[in-house]
């Protein structure tokens, strides 16, 4: 049987052993999700703990702070509890606070201490844009000029950075390295260890941005002595839309100050006495700015329960295998169509999507809409196709292919302009 029938998508499907978690999610008729790296989808268990924190906000008003299923007043420690096995870290190196952007301002203007021509920050030119505004940023804050004080390491193909091209940027003129863990068009896996190891050698200190990867596949910040990171939870991890994001500080890092003190990263025993002398908790709690946001940290509650069952390391298995099957499906029925895979194919180098690059993408994107299935589109020519290890099934992978083969056959995609949408 060769593997570009529907049966043969069927087989493996059937020796899935993440396939009992699809029955988990809300799916909808007729319609194929293919961008769980943008946004995950509801699941039963996330709308369960999300009704039982507002029953607890219902039935106990004020009290909820420290009665009920999901007390709040530790929620965020009690989340971090849950999602260091996910990022390699010890509980109290993790803390659910802020979004992705506000906890990068939290740890810039904590970890970013220039000093005598240690006065750089180094980036990539093809991190996600919100990276490079809060860099540029604090920059400014600081007094310096983002043009000479951020260097943006360049890409040789447009896709890609070379971790080589990145340890030469690192000089002595270097305070912080900023780098996201996957790039968000191409899904290239960065080498977070080596990296690491490059900017210790050499007294920088290094935080990745774990957006693309968090949920998708390992990771091992505290062994790798990783200093910092910061990712979103609404993504690979299903928290919702809006969800609350995560931070962790390496625990060699415990009593800095934090660059932006706020009342919820108060020692806990003495926040409520409301002094205004800030003691921070001397975990990464003390990261926290102010009032956690209950029901948008609600939903992680009962999706992090399934990644505790699944396991990251059988997740990574069936993300890797899946891909795997999705690009040689691609390989042998579109390949006379202008498609190109645009992700590297090394399994230790790439993430949890398929970067599919053709000339129209932005009209095959809204040809996919129409058959109902979701795709992402980032400028200037990618589409972004993540199956999800827990509710994307090898058939589901089988049949946008199949799709794509009609809407290029057919020139379906015509009918459309080449412009994102909105919301692209």
């Amino acid at each position: 049987m060769t593997k570009s029938t529907l049966e043969y998508a069927k087989q493996l499907d059937e020796r899935d052993t993440l396939r009992r978690f699809r029955e988990e999610f809300y799916l909808q008729p007729g319609s194929i999700y293919m961008d769980g790296n943008s946004l995950g989808l509801l699941s039963k268990r996330a709308e369960r703990t999300l009704f039982e924190s507002v029953e607890d906000w219902k039935k106990y008003g004020i009290d909820g702070w420290t009665q009920g299923q999901h007390p709040w007043f530790e929620l965020s420690e009690r989340l971090a509890e849950m999602l260091a096995p996910l990022v390699g870290a010890r509980a109290d190196e993790v803390i659910v606070t802020g979004s992705t952007t506000v906890n990068l301002h939290q740890l810039v203007a904590t970890f970013y201490q220039p000093e005598g021509k240690r006065t750089k920050i180094v980036a990539d030119e093809l991190n996600f844009p919100t990276d490079i505004y809060a860099l540029k940023s604090q920059l400014r804050i600081h007094g310096f000029d983002p043009e000479h004080h951020l260097i943006e390491v360049k890409s040789r193909d447009g896709r890609t950075i070379e971790e080589e091209d990145i340890i030469t940027a690192m000089s002595d003129e270097v305070a912080l390295v900023i780098l996201p863990t996957v790039q968000y068009r191409s899904g290239q896996l960065l080498d977070m260890k080596r990296l690491t190891d490059e900017a210790h050698k050499r007294g920088i200190l290094i935080g990745f941005d774990g957006c693309h990867s968090v949920g998708s596949i390992p990771h091992a910040f505290s062994d790798w002595d990783v200093d910092f990171a910061y990712w979103c939870n609404y993504k690979y991890l299903n928290g919702g839309p809006g969800g609350v994001g995560g931070l962790y500080v390496n625990r060699k890092h415990f009593g800095a100050e934090p660059g932006l003190a706020g009342w919820f990263g108060s020692r806990k025993d003495v926040q409520f006495d409301l002094l205004h002398t800030f003691t921070p908790a001397d975990n990464a709690g003390a990261y926290q700015i102010g009032t956690p946001h209950v029901l948008s940290m609600a939903p992680l509650l009962g999706s992090l329960e399934m990644f505790a069952e699944a396991g990251m390391e059988q997740i990574r298995k069936k993300s890797l295998e899946i891909n795997e099957y999705f690009m040689e499906l691609i390989d042998a029925e579109l390949a006379d169509f202008g498609f190109e895979i645009g992700n590297l194919r090394d399994d230790v180098r790439r993430g949890g999507h398929v970067c599919l690059e053709h000339l129209e993408a932005a009209r095959i994107c809204k040809s996919l809409k129409e058959h109902g299935v979701i795709p992402d589109f980032r400028a200037p020519n990618v589409i972004r196709l993540a199956p999800i290890a827990l509710y994307t099934s090898y058939e589901d992978v089988w049949n946008v292919v199949q799709i794509l083969k009609e809407i290029m056959d057919e020139k379906q995609y015509e009918k459309y302009t080449n412009e994102r949408e909105t919301v692209a």
